[in-house]
């Protein structure tokens, strides 16, 4: 399944009460790292069972960049029962991002 776009509007019914955990990818158009991780997300996304992976837009949706304390992107945070689990700054290889899942 494709990554999907969280927004304040949806975050709550995607994030918060989802079942499974929520990868996470804090990102800006502008970010070069972030250009550089997306492709890994997206993999990720496609190819990991009993995980969703969302796509958050610190420009268009600060009050959520504020809200978890997002300084510097990209950030990669998994939430698992409505709660912040593992985080990540920077780029990292795809076997890192697949270790927070399994926290």
């Amino acid at each position: 399944m494709a990554s999907i776009k969280i927004t304040k509007h949806n975050f709550e019914e995607e994030v918060l009460n989802a079942k499974k955990p929520v990868l996470l990818d804090f990102w800006a158009s502008w970010c070069g790292p972030c250009r550089m991780v997306s492709p890994t997300i997206e993999q990720i996304a496609n190819e990991t069972e009993g995980v969703k992976v969302g796509k958050i837009n610190v420009d268009e949706e600060s009050e959520l960049a504020a809200k978890y304390g997002i300084m510097s992107i990209p950030t990669i945070m998994v939430i698992k029962d409505g709660k912040v689990s593992a985080t990540a700054i920077g780029v990292r290889p795809k076997n890192d991002y697949l270790k927070m899942l399994e926290v």
